[in-house]
């Protein structure tokens, strides 16, 4: 993609993998192994069957190599990716900046599959970012003032 034709443009991971310690793979096999016993103690075999493909996507996404997603923003709309999305098709978005930990673009979207879209700043300038979305009338939702609960538990549990 051609980044002369954006405002601004930065490339991100596809998603970061947090540095587990020993301690924690250990922790996270004790309790699968006792919601596993669980499920078969309750006949919850769809349970049972739950805990171990989430299990296997932890080990199939720690063995997985990480791709760069490209992000940029031009007269038009936003470009993520392979895929394009037209200002009208952003009904808001917000900022949550506190670095180290998070420094987040947020987009709520039209779309049934995919409503949030999570951005990382990377070294972007939150404040031009912020400013060039104002600029295409996309409507900033100023009472978002906390990163998604469920994106906060999985930094903290390291998923």
């Amino acid at each position: 993609m051609p980044e002369e034709n954006f405002l601004i443009s930065w490339t991100f991971p596809e998603f970061i993998l947090p540095e587990r310690s020993r301690a924690w793979y250990v922790g996270a096999i004790l309790i699968a192994v006792v919601l596993l016993f669980y499920a078969v103690v309750t006949s919850n075999f769809l349970f049972g069957l739950i805990v171990i493909l989430a299990a296997v996507v932890l080990v199939t996404r720690q063995a997985k190599e990480v791709d760069e997603v490209f992000f940029g923003l031009n007269e038009d709309g936003m470009q993520v990716g392979e895929k394009f999305f037209e200002f009208k098709e952003i009904k808001n978005f917000w900022i949550i900046y506190e670095p180290p930990q998070v420094k987040n673009l947020y987009f709520e979207t039209d779309s049934l599959w995919r409503p949030r879209l999570t951005i990382p700043l990377q070294d972007a300038n939150p404040v031009k970012v912020r400013r060039l979305l104002l600029d295409h009338m996309v409507k900033e939702d100023l009472k978002k003032e906390n990163e998604p609960l469920s994106e906060a538990l999985g930094r903290r549990l390291k998923l």
